[in-house]
């Protein structure tokens, strides 16, 4: 029986998963914005808010959903995982209260001491703007400063690197946050560990390295990821032996904390000295890090989320049976992790680096260019991959939107070989976009190992 899977979001990250799923499923997909790669893949396309949970539970009903899979933050805050759930659609996605995780960056905090995570850093909760300040000037060292709510990756400001002490004081009084997180600043380098998960059990996949910064040289703003990197393994090359097993023994504690979270889990770790430590965890894929992850996934995708949505109804028909498994042995008191017989399957990767570049609209992020008329010629795209993200696609051709408009991927027996697929596969990008063109280069690369080597000495 052929699968109707819904997706929801029109980002690069909601691109990715419908190629990852279209050869194999029914696919529909609704949106706010019209993704061009998503439309073409889908059998049906409703533009709706992603926000708009009920809207988005009724659609999947319409199209005759068996599952969904949610790609935005936005929309994991607002319900929509719930809303699908009560409908009788199995959403891979956490509900509102587990996505707290990434959408309360104070619960985050607060939920690491409670069931004594790993890698949590030294942090203080400030709900009145004129104590956190004073905590500042009180703190002996750096600080970053978190609003506790979703800021779409832009609204945090690291004291020593991107601010001073004055200007972070003065950030805090001039937001409108109600809520604030002050912990120690971290220092390294930073990496992404994004795993599958579902009645108890986790799935890894390999490290990504994005950068966060608007250009070349790690200069400028914060953005949502510039772009992004992953070696021919599971770990990056500034990382040392057992720095990959530490951070997913930080996801596996999460999950074992969670034991009904359900989705992506996205641990965004820095590298320290002293090993990872969290910077903040996401309840989703990452953009760009999807796109990095997806294409070398070799196990088809649609397999691990009919697992994980069949295990969860094994293990609902277990729980009702007076504490019996599935397998008709009663689970051991504390332990969390389902005994299912439709276990999510174990990865397979191609063994590919894979290297992402985005091409953002003039002034993005302070003063996007939105609105403006773009051509990509997806001819030059050659062996690469092509991601349309925040454009809308209009009668008479795309549109740029405030965020980042598409991404080109690049795959290879190097890191190297890869950037240089995807470089050359830049020629789509065409006019009103600025690329970061040092992601994945050699020099960059070389700059994160010798960066390391420097800590660790």
């Amino acid at each position: 029986m052929t699968e109707t899977v819904l997706l929801v979001g029109g980002g690069g990250r909601e691109h990715a998963i419908a190629r990852a799923v279209a050869d194999d499923c029914a696919l529909y997909a609704c949106a706010s914005n019209r993704n061009p790669g998503i439309r073409r893949l889908a059998d049906g396309f409703e533009t709706i808010d992603e926000t708009d949970a009920e809207a988005v539970a009724d659609y999947a009903t319409t199209v005759g959903a068996d599952l969904a899979v949610i790609g935005p933050e936005s929309a994991l805050a607002a319900g929509v995982a719930d809303a699908l759930d009560e409908a009788g659609v199995y959403a891979f996605g956490p509900r509102a209260e587990e996505a707290r995780l990434e959408t309360d960056k104070a619960y985050q905090r607060e939920f690491m001491d409670d069931n004594a995570i790993p890698g949590c850093p030294d942090y203080a909760v400030f709900d009145d703007v004129e104590a956190a300040c004073d905590h500042i000037d009180a703190y002996d060292g750096d600080l970053a400063v978190k609003p506790a709510g979703l800021t779409g990756g832009k609204g945090v400001k690291v004291i020593g690197d991107q601010v001073t002490a004055e200007e972070a004081k003065a950030y805090l009084r001039d937001s409108d946050y109600d809520r604030v997180v002050l912990e120690e600043r971290l220092v390294g380098e930073e990496f992404t560990v994004q795993a599958f998960v579902a009645n108890g059990e986790l799935r890894a996949t390999p490290a990504v390295q994005d950068h966060k910064r608007a250009y070349e040289g790690d200069e400028g703003p914060n953005t949502g990821g510039m772009g992004s990197y992953t070696a021919t393994g599971r770990s990056l090359p500034f990382m040392a032996e057992g720095d990959y097993d530490d951070a997913v023994d930080v996801l596996e504690a999460v999950v074992d904390a969670l034991p009904d979270y359900k989705g992506v889990l996205y641990g965004q770790f820095m590298l320290t000295d002293a090993g990872p430590k969290v910077v903040e965890f996401n309840a989703r894929f990452g953009d760009p890090e999807a796109m990095n992850t997806l294409p070398v996934l070799e196990t088809p995708f649609l397999d691990v989320l009919t697992a994980a949505r069949d295990g969860s109804s094994e293990a609902q028909r277990a729980s009702s049976s007076e504490g019996q498994s599935p397998s008709g042995n009663r689970a051991s008191p504390g332990d969390s992790r389902t005994q299912s017989g439709d276990d999510l399957p174990e990865l397979a990767f191609s063994g590919e680096a894979t290297v992402c570049k985005y091409a953002v609209p003039d002034g993005y992020p302070t003063d996007p260019d939105a609105g403006a008329k773009i051509a990509v010629d997806e001819e030059s795209v050659g062996d690469a991959l092509l991601y349309y993200a925040s454009v809308d696609e209009r009668d008479d051709g795309l549109y740029t939107t405030t965020s980042r408009s598409f991404a080109v991927v690049g795959r290879g027996d190097s890191i190297a070989a890869a950037e240089a697929q995807a470089e050359a596969a830049l020629a789509a990008a065409g006019d009103r976009v600025r690329i970061r063109h040092d992601i994945g280069t050699a020099d960059l690369v070389e700059r994160r190992i010798d960066h390391m080597a420097e800590l660790r000495e």
